[in-house]
């Protein structure tokens, strides 16, 4: 069987790994716009994370003629009115490094009391192929803001993410462990299924 190309609408290469440690099985070769050329991203313009992960799906599907998943995820952080939500990526800046929208995160919670520090990860998915969407998928994972980073495996804000059923850290986590649980994991479950329906 000849392995398909299947776009990952995203540059992230940690989350391509992930997202190919998942569908593997399924004979999908993920590849990022990076990799096959493609220069520009579209204007996430969402007030949520479905709304994001659809505009990057449509936009990178037609740019590229491929399969596409798209995603947007981020914290919310209940303590915070939500934030940073949609602004996750971006919370200390346009630009803005895992370390910097950490640093930014621990001190706009310094004051906040160990049992108001309740989080989530929230990952909305977008499938689309020929202009249409196949799928799309919600995963949902409950959590608590740390005073301080541990681990060193992951991204993003996993390192302040302390998920009480393993008590560690996602960045603490086996990356197979962290799948089994993950907001992303959970949302790729769902398409994975409906990869396999189609």
């Amino acid at each position: 069987m000849m392995t398909r190309k299947f776009l990952v609408g995203s540059n992230n290469v940690k989350k391509r790994k992930e997202i190919q440690r998942m569908v593997g099985d399924l004979d999908f070769e993920v590849v990022t716009p990076q990799e096959i050329g493609l220069i520009g991203e579209p204007e996430e313009t969402g007030e949520t994370f479905a709304q994001n992960a659809a505009i990057k799906a449509y936009y990178y599907a037609e740019a590229s003629g491929l399969l596409t998943l798209a995603d947007d995820s981020g914290l919310v952080v209940d303590a915070l009115g939500g934030l940073p939500g949609v602004r996750s990526a971006r919370y200390a800046g346009l630009d803005a490094t895992d370390q910097e929208n950490c640093r930014k995160l621990l001190d706009a919670m310094k004051d906040v009391p160990d049992e108001n520090r309740t989080a989530h990860f929230e990952c909305a998915m977008t499938l689309v192929r020929d202009g249409r969407i196949i799928a799309t998928a919600l995963g949902i994972c409950h959590g608590i803001i740390l005073r301080e980073k541990r681990g060193s495996s992951g991204f993003g804000y996993d390192p302040v993410f302390y998920f009480p059923a393993e008590n560690k850290t996602f960045a603490e986590l086996d990356p197979d462990v962290k799948n089994s649980y993950s907001h992303r994991g959970k949302a790729l479950e769902q398409i994975k299924r409906a990869l396999e329906k189609n």
